[in-house]
C-alpha cells in the first residue's frame, strides 16, 4: 500500500486527489487549513504539522488561490496592487517553498517517489502570449523556479525522486467558477485522475520539470 500526503486536501482538486488515491488503496494523510489549522503561509504552522511525518511515495501541494481577499486578477499592469501581489506570492509561491523545505524528510530516499506542486500554465513565461493576470502569473512562475531549484538539491540525496510542477487544467471548483465560461473545464474527479496518471509515469529523469494533465511538458 502506497502512502500519500495531500496538502490542501479540503479544496476541490486536493479533495478529489485524496479520494482518488484512497480509491486505489493508498493510505492517505490529508492536511488543510479548514480541517487542521494548517497555514501554508506560516513557517511555524508548516513545521508543526509536518514534523514526524513521512516518508511518502506521493506528496502533493494542492493549495493556492486565483483571488485572495476579493482581489481579482488584473486585466493589465495598470491595475497592479502591491498588497494583492504580495498575497499572491505568499500563498502561491512562498507557501509551497516552505513545504518543500521539509521534502527531505517527507520523501523516501531509497525508492521511487513524487513530490508535486500544483502550478498553472499561465505561470509559463514561454507560453505567455496575451498578458494580464500579472500577480498570479508571476507567483506561479516563481513557484515553478522553486520546484526546479528544489529538484536539483533533492536529487543529491533522493536519487529516485521526481519533484515536479503540474498544471491540472481548468477544473470545476469554487476556485474557478467565475472564469469557467472562458475555458473548457473538467470535474475535479476527472482532473485528479489525470494528475494521478501523470504522477504514475514520473521518475528521476523527469525531476525538475513542468507537466500538464495529459503528461505533456509545459515550457517554463
Amino acid at each position: 500500500m502506497s502512502s500519500v500526503l495531500i496538502i490542501g486536501a479540503s479544496g476541490g482538486i486536493g479533495s478529489a486527489l485524496a479520494d482518488g488515491f484512497v480509491a486505489r488503496g493508498s493510505q492517505v494523510d490529508r492536511l488543510s487549513r479548514s480541517a487542521d489549522g494548517f497555514d501554508v503561509t506560516d513557517a511555524g504552522s508548516i513545521a508543526q504539522h509536518l514534523s514526524g511525518r513521512g516518508p511518502y511515495e506521493r506528496v502533493v501541494v494542492a493549495t493556492g488561490a486565483l483571488e485572495i481577499g476579493g482581489a481579482a486578477p488584473e486585466k493589465t499592469i495598470k491595475g497592479l496592487d502591491a498588497r494583492a501581489m504580495a498575497d499572491q506570492f505568499a500563498l502561491n509561491a512562498i507557501g509551497p517553498a516552505l513545504v518543500l523545505s521539509h521534502a527531505h524528510a517527507l520523501l523516501h530516499r531509497d525508492r521511487p517517489c513524487v513530490f508535486a506542486v500544483l502550478s498553472a500554465r499561465v505561470g509559463s513565461i514561454g507560453d505567455n502570449r496575451i498578458g494580464g493576470w500579472i500577480s498570479y502569473r508571476s507567483a506561479k512562475a516563481a513557484v515553478n523556479q522553486i520546484v526546479r531549484t528544489a529538484s536539483i538539491e533533492l536529487a543529491r540525496t533522493h536519487k529516485e525522486a521526481a519533484v515536479v510542477a503540474l498544471h491540472p487544467g481548468t477544473v470545476e471548483t469554487p476556485f474557478t467558477e467565475k472564469y469557467l465560461s472562458r475555458h473548457p473545464a473538467v470535474p475535479a474527479s476527472e482532473a485528479a485522475q489525470n494528475l494521478i496518471g501523470v504522477m504514475d509515469g514520473l521518475g528521476p529523469r523527469q525531476t525538475g520539470s513542468f507537466f500538464d494533465y495529459s503528461g505533456a511538458e509545459v515550457a517554463w
